[in-house]
C-alpha cells in the first residue's frame, strides 16, 4: 500500500471535500481518500503509487487545484 499526501487550493468546504474525494477515487487502485478543507490537504491511500498527472486531472475534475504533494 502507498499513502500520499497532496496540497490542494481552493476547497472551503465539505461539500468541495467530497468533489475531490470522488474524483481521486474513481482512479485505479484508490482504496481511500481524505480531504480536508481546512488544511487544503488529501491523503490517498492506493495499492501502488499513483502518477501524479493522473491525480492533478482527477483534482482538475473536480474544479481545484492540485498544488503538489505535502512535505511530511
Amino acid at each position: 500500500m502507498s499513502t500520499t499526501t497532496y496540497r490542494v487550493s481552493g476547497m472551503t468546504c465539505g461539500h468541495c471535500e467530497a468533489s475531490v474525494r470522488e474524483e481521486i477515487s474513481a482512479l485505479e487502485g484508490v482504496s481511500e481518500v481524505t480531504a480536508k478543507a481546512s488544511s487544503g490537504l488529501v491523503t490517498v491511500v492506493s495499492r501502488a503509487p499513483l502518477d501524479e498527472a493522473a491525480v492533478r486531472a482527477a483534482v482538475d475534475e473536480a474544479g481545484y487545484e492540485l498544488v503538489g504533494r505535502a512535505e511530511s
